[in-house]
């Protein structure tokens, strides 16, 4: 079997309401991870809700980052798809981690391929 990619998903529990309620601080943890992991940016897409919460999707040359927050469930959902190198993935990941400092996450990975 060929592996093609590595997908994380993850739900991360017990984040700080004001980290993830306002695009702004949301987009600058995404956009550091993606600089930090030496993944590709091709472009993005942000939306802030009202009153509060954020969708943030990247596209990048290795596939695509998304993040869902829900600041009333101190809650953050994420997908990271990389093609090529698996350590990117793993990267990305322990960057958010870093950045949004859950109290505890669940993660999945699956081996693309």
């Amino acid at each position: 079997m060929t592996v093609i990619g590595k997908h994380i998903i993850a739900e991360l529990y017990g984040v700080e309401k004001e980290l993830i309620s306002h695009e702004d601080s949301v987009r600058g943890i995404i956009e550091r991870v993606v600089n930090e992991s030496g993944l590709t940016k091709v472009g993005s897409l942000y939306k802030q809700f009202n009153p509060h919460g954020v969708t943030g999707m990247v596209l990048i040359t290795e596939s695509h980052i998304s993040v869902h927050t829900w600041p009333e469930y101190k809650t953050v959902n994420l997908d990271i798809f990389t093609c090529g190198s698996p350590e990117k993935a793993e990267r990305a990941f322990n960057l958010f981690l870093e950045y949004f400092r859950p109290e505890s996450y669940k993660q999945r990975v699956i081996t693309r391929g």
